[in-house]
């Protein structure tokens, strides 16, 4: 079958004009241009989104989980204010206060005789529970627990031993 141009169209057409039966391969490269362009935006997407979280980690700054949680809700909710919110915090140096408090209290099981971390004593169950309960609002506070007429070994906290140097040190000053 002999191919035949119609009479009223231009004896020269452009590239992008297929002929009848062939591959249209403008529209095949731009797909993939189209393909490859949306893959790429949504990459940039999601990097940026998670800008925060990544500078805040590689700062190992104390805050990067609340980064990442405002990068996520940013990221769901379509609020930028939490991305802003979450950018500002990553780029932010917040203090430190549990290192001097722990110099602080170091010092003070130093200076009573005790070894580091051997002042740290917990309370018997039947006190740390009602207190615990009672400051939090769980319990009602009741009436204390009864003083026994003499008290014996049993109901005292136990504390760890202490150095003799603490107690020349207390002899001195008293």
């Amino acid at each position: 079958m002999a191919e035949s141009m119609h009479p009223a169209a231009p004896h020269h057409l452009p590239f992008f004009i297929t002929p009848p039966g062939e591959t249209d391969v403008l529209m095949v490269v731009l797909a993939f241009i189209l393909a490859v362009s949306v893959f790429g935006f949504g990459v940039f997407f999601f990097r940026l989104h998670s800008l925060p979280e990544h500078i805040a980690h590689k700062g190992k700054k104390m805050q990067a989980e609340l980064v990442a949680v405002l990068c996520l809700v940013s990221l769901f909710t379509h609020m930028h204010i939490f991305w802003i919110v979450a950018l500002v915090l990553a780029m932010l140096e917040l203090p430190d206060f549990s290192s001097p408090l722990n110099r602080i209290a170091g010092s003070a099981e130093k200076m009573a005789g005790f070894k580091p971390g051997e002042g740290d004593i917990e309370l018997p169950p039947r006190y740390a529970a009602d207190s615990h309960a009672v400051a939090h609002g769980h319990a009602e506070p009741g009436p204390p627990p009864p003083v026994p007429d003499s008290v014996g070994e049993a109901d005292a906290i136990p504390l760890p031993a202490r150095a003799e140097a603490a107690k020349y040190r207390e002899r001195a000053h008293a």
